[in-house]
Parts: C-alpha cells; sequence; structure tokens
C-alpha cells in the first residue's frame, strides 16, 4: 500500500462512519438560509462547479444544500446518444475501472478483485447472468451532477438494499480498501433490456447521507441489519434510455453490469476519462 494512501484510508476503518453520514444529512438537509449558502458557495468554488449547466442558478432557488447537490441540468447541456443498440452514459463522472468480469470477479485496482456475487446481495443465482460479462465502475465526485441515467430502455426487475461500511470511493481509498464497493452500502437495481439483464449498482459512501431511485424514493437510510430486496413481476417501472433512475444525495459511485457478448465498450470508454450522462460509451451485440 502506497503510504500517502495509506494514511488517507487507515483512519476510515476506525471512524464512526454512518454516525458522520447522519450528521451530513442532518447539515445537507438543513434548510437554514445562511447554512446551506455557505455550503453551497463552498462547493462551488473549491470544487468549480459549472452551474451554468444547472437548470436553477440563483442559490435561494435550493431550499437546502442537498437541493443544490442533486440539482436538475439545463436538458440542452446533456444530449442523449441517438444511435441504434448505443449505450448512454449513466453519468457524469470518471471511469474508475471498465473492463470484463473473469470468472464472476471485478477489476478494482492494481492487485484487487472483488465478486460479482458480493457486489449483488451474496445470491449466485442473481450474480450468474454476469458472470462473464463486462462492467464499467464510475465515480462522482462533488463537481459532478448527481443524477443517475438509465444507459438503455428497461424493465425493472429487483431492487436489492445491501447494508455494509461506508469507505470513502475516492482514488487514494479504491487502490487500498480491497474488496471496496462489495463492502460499503448499496442499491442494486436489475432491467431486463434489449441486451440482456442489466445491473445498476449504486455504491454508497461517508457521507453519502442517503440513495434514492425514481420508482421507490429514499431506499437508505433506515438501515436494515440483512440484504433486503423487491421484485417488480406485476406492474414493473419500465424507464426509457436516458430517463432518471436514482441519484446519490452526496456523491459515490455507480457500477453497471452486462452478461456476455451481449455488449461492447468503447475503446475510449476505459480508466480515468472523463464522461457525461448521455454520451455514447459501447453498443449493443445482440
Amino acid at each position: 500500500m502506497d503510504i500517502k494512501d495509506a494514511l488517507t484510508t487507515l483512519p476510515q476503518y476506525v471512524l464512526p462512519q454512518h454516525t458522520l453520514s447522519k450528521l451530513m444529512s442532518y447539515i445537507t438537509h438543513s434548510e437554514n438560509k445562511s447554512l446551506k449558502n455557505w455550503c453551497i458557495t463552498t462547493i462551488i468554488k473549491h470544487y468549480g462547479v459549472n452551474m451554468d449547466e444547472a437548470k436553477e442558478q440563483s442559490l435561494d432557488a435550493f431550499k437546502s444544500f442537498n437541493h443544490f447537490f442533486t440539482r436538475e441540468l439545463k436538458p440542452e447541456v446533456r444530449p442523449l446518444t441517438a444511435g441504434e443498440g448505443a449505450i448512454a452514459c449513466p453519468a457524469d463522472g470518471s471511469v474508475s475501472q471498465a473492463g470484463n468480469i473473469t470468472d464472476g470477479k471485478i477489476f478494482q485496482a492494481k492487485g484487487m478483485l472483488f465478486n460479482t456475487v458480493d457486489l449483488l446481495g451474496g445470491d449466485a443465482e442473481r450474480a450468474e447472468p454476469f458472470k462473464d460479462g463486462v462492467f464499467a465502475t464510475i465515480y462522482l465526485s462533488p463537481k459532478d451532477y448527481h443524477r443517475l441515467h438509465m444507459p438503455l430502455t428497461g424493465t425493472l426487475r429487483e431492487m436489492v438494499h445491501i447494508p455494509g461500511r461506508l469507505f470513502s470511493v475516492n482514488t487514494a481509498t479504491t487502490r487500498s480498501v480491497p474488496r471496496l464497493f462489495a463492502r460499503n452500502e448499496r442499491v442494486a437495481a436489475i432491467f431486463d433490456t434489449e441486451a440482456g439483464p442489466m445491473a445498476l449498482v449504486l455504491v454508497g459512501a461517508i457521507f453519502v447521507s442517503s440513495i434514492e431511485t425514481v420508482w421507490h424514493g429514499v431506499v437508505t437510510p433506515p438501515r436494515a441489519p440483512s440484504v433486503q430486496s423487491w421484485h417488480y413481476q406485476k406492474k414493473a417501472p419500465s424507464l426509457k434510455k436516458g430517463e432518471e433512475m436514482g441519484r446519490f444525495n452526496m456523491g459515490s459511485t455507480v457500477i453497471v453490469l452486462f452478461g456476455k457478448d451481449k455488449v461492447q465498450w468503447d475503446n475510449e470508454f476505459k480508466a480515468d476519462k472523463l464522461v457525461k450522462r448521455g454520451k455514447m460509451v459501447g453498443k449493443v451485440l445482440v
């Protein structure tokens, strides 16, 4: 482990991660005008948030810091790829990793892998369709747009909430904490699409006060002590490509999974690539 990464990561093992996240939730949802305006202004300046893209630009338009953090963008700033079989990027951010799932394992960082079964809540049957497929891990930084959108049109099959830790998901922690994305709290949504099953896994992190989806609302908190799943055989929600499917109330990571020989990522869709929601990142092969 790199010394600098270790100094960043090791204290997180002993921090009261969930307590700190509850405190952050209180702050980010506060409607105290002075507090929320100070928080918004600080983040805009520190991270260089591009407010020209926001649908609402006045601080007074946001009732809380979280309202700002999950701000809506002007429709024209994120055009949706229109090509037949084109896969749309689900989020603004940077690609942490993208590639093949080998023997049910996903590459996290040099020397570290994690298991799709663990990622999806410990159910081998749920993970089987993705065994030798492809994955992409996209990190959303504090300056990014924090709503998540559909890469393809899909009908929801199942949603799973998996409780866990709340390590940071920044680059240093990704390089240092084994099985990071299969340890942190997360919500997995599995859809049936033209490319077969597609999983979108919304991974929580420290200071991520909640994860929500458009069909369920806030999934967490509260935090259940064990894995919970919801099945949607009847009246299953269907979402079109490009439609919003969920959001992070504070930032984190989304992991996309497809099955074997179903899709192909673009050559430029690889680690450290900056991406924007709606851009073409691959194509359907079937």
